[in-house]
């Protein structure tokens, strides 16, 4: 119940090469109880030897972010980028089986297109979702940022199509689209039906400030996260937690400090709901 994972997209980008090498020995350094892979696209050329690093690594990874560009590739409707966003699709979930991950965090939509053909989107749920089945892994459609209309807009859409679909709510993002409210209005319970992952960031902008779209450490913005924890238990919430903000810097070092002040600020937000969990509250 309540794990805390860490995103190796945190821990590795353009600055250090995109080299997953350097998680290598991570589970001394991340007091987490185990990491969220983030999929970059460079790295299907190196599938096998990708799988075979991570499957050597310590620390659990019971969820997997999909490379973010298949959501793009969806949205011309175009069949040759259809099927390619479909075949990269089956390469993250072959990679999210052999590493056992549980969920996959899925860009419905993306990039520069974002949502403004969303009905491309939509139509290729559902055969993603069973794709990922297939290797026992829950598809959970992330709330990413909207050109067009909004996430909520599109959570309910997707709805109507699946009632069981499930989601993957990011803080950070929900601010950034105003929406951070919906999750304590009584009218949204069914959002906390579906909500089936967290992703716990912070942001210090106000609604739709395009240059705040940085990853921020818990702490370092505007959200209230005592009252975010504070009304988990109303919520019936019993799933895990990454933390996605940014650990390294422009020279490609990676500040594990930083991202352990934020593990252990969660750490410390989390114990009062595993001590009501301790008594079977």
């Amino acid at each position: 119940m309540h794990r805390i994972l860490c995103s190796t997209g945190a821990l590795i980008g353009f600055p250090n090469g995109r080299d997953y090498r350097l998680l290598k020995g991570c589970e001394e350094k991340l007091s987490c109880d185990g990491l969220e892979f983030m999929m970059y696209d460079s790295w299907y050329s190196q599938r096998r030897e990708l799988t075979a690093f991570l499957r050597s690594l310590p620390l659990p990874i019971p969820s997997m972010h999909c490379e973010k560009s298949v959501g793009e590739k969806l949205s011309s409707g175009n069949r040759e980028e259809t099927e390619r966003a479909f075949s990269d699709f089956h390469v993250n979930c072959e990679i999210a089986g052999e590493i056992g991950a549980e969920k996959m965090v899925l860009h419905l939509w993306n990039g520069q297109p974002s949502d403004s053909r969303i009905e491309n989107h939509l139509a290729a749920y559902g055969k993603m979702k069973e794709e990922a089945a297939r290797y026992g892994v829950l598809l959970t459609v992330e709330n990413v940022i909207c050109a067009r209309w909004d996430p909520l807009t599109h959570f309910k859409a997707l709805l109507d199509k699946d009632q069981d679909a499930a989601f993957t709510w990011d803080t950070k993002l929900a601010a950034f689209h105003g929406q951070t409210e919906a999750l304590y209005d009584p009218r949204n319970q069914w959002l906390w039906e579906h909500i089936a992952h967290l992703h716990v960031n912070d942001y210090d902008g106000s609604t739709t400030t395009w240059g705040h779209l940085k990853t921020l450490h818990l702490g370092r913005g505007g959200i209230d996260f005592a009252r975010l924890f504070d009304f988990l238990p109303q919520t019936g919430y019993r799933g895990d937690f990454t933390l996605e903000a940014t650990a390294f810097q422009p020279d490609g070092s990676i500040r594990w400090e930083d991202m352990n002040e934020s593990i252990n600020k969660l750490r410390s937000f989390l114990a009062p709901l595993k001590e009501r969990g301790s008594h079977g509250e």
